[in-house]
């Protein structure tokens, strides 16, 4: 980097952290607001209300309802090209709330937004800032909708950063497909008449033997889990009808397809041994695999390493599933993590909720809002980061 360049570069840099800082108290408010009253995926009215209208304060034009969805919204700031997206999530989970910390998300996304906006205004440099509004991502796909619907139009990358117990870069997601599986027998009496019965619950217990059997050959990145839903009322009646769920995971999207037609084969198999009727349903939203961008992983891991964030290396690729895989297959994007807790917690559980109403946790997320801004800055000014990123998300294409 040229020594105007640099210059050029730290005069954002102090933009950027002014600009946090600046709206350090508005954000933090804004995060603690929703952890008190959480709200589940498409009902998050309050909270699109309160963003929005921060947004609109900030001289964002927005735009809610949008793409369908009373509770998603877009934000625009500039105009021209390029264009930088910085996601915002903010449904909670049932029961426990913000167990997931969406609430820092949406905190997060709106403060990257401001100081990414302030400063190029200040350094007079052109391009286009989005905030953009996702809501239900807990299972309910917001983003699989937003991308159908052309969200993604004209959106040249796309970041967000998600609370951990630890700062990483984008370690990836798993695609997934659920399934609701039913079985359909007869009942009758299990002593005084069995040869008369066709039991439902043993087709669920053969599936279930299949899919333990099937473990050993599938390959180590993927996963399948299952739970029993209905397994019959008494144990001295057989079971007509019996249904369980499962859920199918892999980094790979053909690997998914080809353990899905496994599986359907599996549930006619137990079908057929026991002599009953079965039923397969798509449950909940299917999610794509994550592509992570490897030139936007290393702006935000150095970002939040000058930052004294301590990043580190992921222990291995990420295993769960979110719906930001199918926006990351649309545009290089960036899903990345930032530590709120000075000990591992698990996140959706009790535990991580305390940590992301936590006051370590609020600072952490200005400071995840600070790194997003650098990294936008970077790519909306930089041809050649742009590029970089460009050719990441090509070679993360497979045929």
């Amino acid at each position: 980097m040229h020594g105007k360049d640099k210059d050029t570069m730290q005069a954002a840099d102090r933009t950027i952290r002014e600009s946090v800082a600046q709206q350090a108290e508005t954000l933090k408010a804004l995060a603690l607001k929703i952890h008190a009253q959480p709200e589940l995926g498409f009902e998050e009215k309050k909270a699109c209300a309160w963003q929005t209208a921060l947004l609109k304060r900030w001289s964002f034009a927005v735009q809610t309802p949008w793409l369908g969805m009373d509770t998603a919204y877009r934000a625009d700031w500039g105009d021209g090209n390029p264009v930088f997206c910085i996601m915002a999530e903010y449904d909670a989970l049932p029961g426990i709330g913000h167990g997931c910390g969406h609430n820092l998300i949406c905190a997060a996304a709106l403060g990257a937004g401001f100081a990414l906006s302030r400063a190029l205004a200040a350094q007079k440099q052109t391009g286009r800032v989005v905030v953009m509004g996702t809501p239900a991502e807990e299972s309910k796909g917001g983003k699989v909708k937003l991308v159908a619907n052309g969200g993604m139009k004209g959106i040249d990358a796309v970041m967000m950063a998600h609370p951990s117990s630890r700062t990483v870069p984008d370690t990836g997601s798993t695609a997934i497909q659920r399934f609701l599986v039913g079985f359909k027998g007869q009942s009758a009496h299990a002593a005084a008449s069995p040869e008369l019965g066709r039991n439902a619950l043993d087709a669920v217990m053969a599936l279930f033997h299949g899919v333990n059997a099937w473990r050993q050959q599938l390959p180590e990145t993927s996963r399948i889990h299952g739970i029993v839903l209905d397994g019959g009322v008494m144990p001295n009646i057989i079971p007509d009808a019996a249904r369980c769920g499962f859920y199918l995971r892999s980094p790979d999207d053909s690997v998914l397809r080809t353990m899905t037609a496994r599986f359907r084969k599996m549930v006619r198999g137990a079908a057929l041994m026991t002599d009953t009727e079965a039923s397969i349903e798509t449950w909940l939203t299917p999610y794509k695999a994550r592509w992570p961008n490897a030139t936007m992983n290393r702006l935000y891991i150095e970002a939040v390493d000058q930052l004294g964030m301590k990043p580190r290396q992921p222990d291995h690729p990420g295993r769960g599933s979110s719906d930001f895989g199918d926006v990351s297959q649309k545009a290089p994007g960036a899903h990345v993590y930032f530590g709120i807790s000075k000990k591992t917690v698990p996140c959706h559980s009790t535990q991580f909720a305390e940590a992301a109403g936590s006051r370590y946790g609020l600072d952490q997320m200005l400071k995840a809002a600070e790194a997003m801004a650098r990294v936008g800055y970077r790519y909306l000014t930089e041809p050649e980061t742009r590029r970089a990123a460009r050719r990441d998300f090509l070679a993360a294409k497979r045929p």
